[in-house]
């Protein structure tokens, strides 16, 4: 098997554990992200090969049966060696903070993508050990489940009515952490149809590997006729109903909320340091 196929042969198997992951992008985000985890490779392979083609031709060259490399015993120091091995890695770095710069800003969580498309927007409040999906224009709400219409941009607001996570759809872009009192922003959006799943990307307790969800991106005309099919059953997500669901510590089947308590997500946030029970019962308004 020669060199090519073998270097080929790791490549795929190598890429193979991130199927339907940030080298699968499904947003323009995720395009953004991947776009920058390339070019930051290939900039850094421009020091990598020319090192390990260097080492084996050294190593090739200075060979005991080699009688015309010449033996310097005494060498200890060579301008133009100094120049090119602290002069490459030096441009490498200009290199990688320049695209970090720029990119960072370009696909910054709290950017509003561009589009002609009005958008979704969507609250999302971290539970243990589950997801709340709140639809604020739609008045509903879904556990674990995320159903947006393709090609419109999704304007989160993330927040955490417990301990800290972290709220992660590897195919359509960043991670954002969700915390206690903090509302985050982040915007994403889906440019095909399809199932792609979300996960909570930081440790928060027993069953945090269970805490994933799925995001269903469908078209804009389904996506009308789930909001109304969903307006027409499940309970409503009243103060009662957020104290049972925020007190339950396991993972949760995917459900859905005909109806949702006004401000429950300004409530959450406003309250922070006090216990779920007082927000959900009291039902205190926001602190401004």
């Amino acid at each position: 098997m020669g060199l090519a196929a073998v270097v080929a042969a790791t490549a795929i198997l190598g890429l193979q554990g991130c199927s339907s992951g940030v080298l699968d992008p499904a947003g323009p985000v995720a395009l953004g992200n991947k776009t920058v985890l390339t070019n930051a490779l290939i900039i850094m392979l421009g020091i990598v090969v020319p090192t390990i083609l260097a080492t084996l031709l050294f190593a090739w060259w200075f060979r005991a049966g080699n009688a015309r490399a010449t033996y310097r015993p005494d060498f200890t120091y060579s301008g133009k060696v100094e120049l090119l091995v602290w002069s490459v890695p030096a441009l490498v770095i200009i290199f990688l903070a320049g695209l970090t710069w720029t990119s960072s800003h370009a696909l910054a969580p709290e950017k509003p993508l561009a589009s002609r498309v009005r958008p979704l927007p969507v609250q999302v409040i971290a539970l243990d050990w589950k997801w709340l999906f709140i639809y604020p224009e739609q008045g509903i709400a879904t556990v674990n489940r995320l159903v947006v219409p393709v090609g419109t941009p999704i304007n989160f607001r993330i927040t955490s009515g417990t301990v800290m996570n972290s709220f992660f759809v590897p195919q359509l872009g960043s991670q954002i952490y969700a915390m206690s009192g903090m509302d985050s922003k982040l915007h994403l959006q889906a440019d095909r149809l399809g199932r792609f799943r979300g996960l909570s990307a930081h440790y928060s307790g027993n069953d945090f590997a269970d805490m994933t969800f799925f995001v269903d991106a469908v078209p804009p005309a389904a996506f009308q006729r789930w909001v109304a099919g969903q307006r027409g059953q499940g309970a409503v997500l009243d103060g009662p109903a957020f104290l049972r669901l925020a007190q339950s510590d396991s993972a949760a089947r995917p459900t859905g909320y005909r109806g949702v308590m006004p401000g429950l997500y300004d409530r959450v946030v406003a309250n922070h340091g006090v216990p779920v029970r007082e927000v959900a019962l009291h039902g205190r308004e926001p602190k401004h």
